[in-house]
């Protein structure tokens, strides 16, 4: 794998020096997902958004922005998912119930953003990640006990309520939801921060299916960008995932919430200038 895809990558560079560059930016965003549990659109999104202008490539308007990241969110997702259910941190039962409902709502948001305006869509986005950033900065007194994820029982009711809500607003602004869903997923249904990150990135990638079908049937997604995006994203998802394991649990929160944070300062900036 790792042969292909730097042939894939030297072959972008010599005939399509952006599509390069989308290479390396879903590498970049895949390695985030698979270290935090995270589908790579929190990162993706403001990369797209500002790191091509800064190059002289594009820029890339919104919507054309998160129809590819949904592509990409789908393929990282499946990546790292793969890389944490190797070592056993992963529940399928939340993965299940909790990934249906937001594919659900995922998909109506997809559908519906193509009525939105950019600037609507750019502050939903910079909203969610900011609400995410503060829930896991708080001060917290307990997390919930670390257990195999065989053992770790939730609310069903509680948890499709959350999917079907997160779904629609993440499936608009073209993000899988790992960044809203990791905070949820500790807080309100209690569950233990290693088996959340695994059954985060299991919900992001169907989330990202359910968005992406969305996009595409609405022709929101160029999929030569978004077949680049996934070139880097498959490899990329697998070494965060590598790294996530050998990472302590309150480093992976702050660096999740730090990250996040840093990502709605930034758009809130540009949008009230």
């Amino acid at each position: 794998m790792t042969a292909a895809w730097l042939a894939a990558f030297v072959l972008a560079l010599v005939s399509a020096p952006t599509h390069a560059l989308l290479i390396l930016l879903g590498f970049a965003g895949a390695v985030v997902a698979g270290l935090v549990g995270v589908g790579g659109a929190v990162v993706m999104i403001p990369l797209l958004l500002f790191v091509p202008p800064l190059l002289g490539v594009g820029p890339f308007g919104i919507h054309t922005i998160t129809g590819v990241t949904m592509i990409q969110v789908a393929a990282a997702g499946l990546a790292g998912t793969l890389g944490h259910a190797q070592h056993g941190a992963f529940r399928g039962r939340l993965v299940v119930i909790l990934g249906g409902a937001m594919m659900a709502g995922s998909l109506v948001g997809a559908t519906g953003s193509r009525f939105a305006s950019a600037a609507l869509l750019t502050a939903l986005f910079a909203t969610l990640a900011a609400v995410a950033a503060v829930l896991l900065l708080l001060p917290m007194r307990r997390l919930p006990r670390e257990i195999e994820a065989a053992d770790v029982r939730f609310d069903p009711r509680l948890a499709i309520g959350l999917g079907l809500g997160v779904g629609v607003l993440v499936g608009m602004v073209g993000a899988g939801g790992g960044f809203l869903l990791m905070p949820l997923m500790i807080f309100a249904l209690r569950i233990p921060l290693r088996v959340a990150v695994g059954a985060s990135l299991g919900i992001v990638t169907l989330s990202g299916l359910a968005g992406a079908v969305g996009k595409s049937l609405t022709g929101q997604v160029d999929w030569l960008m978004a077949l680049a995006l996934v070139t880097g994203a498959l490899p990329g998802a697998r070494l965060g995932a590598f790294v996530s394991r050998r990472t302590s649990t309150t480093t992976l929160r702050v660096i999740l919430g730090l990250l996040i944070g840093a990502v709605a300062v930034q758009m809130w900036w540009d949008i009230l200038r």
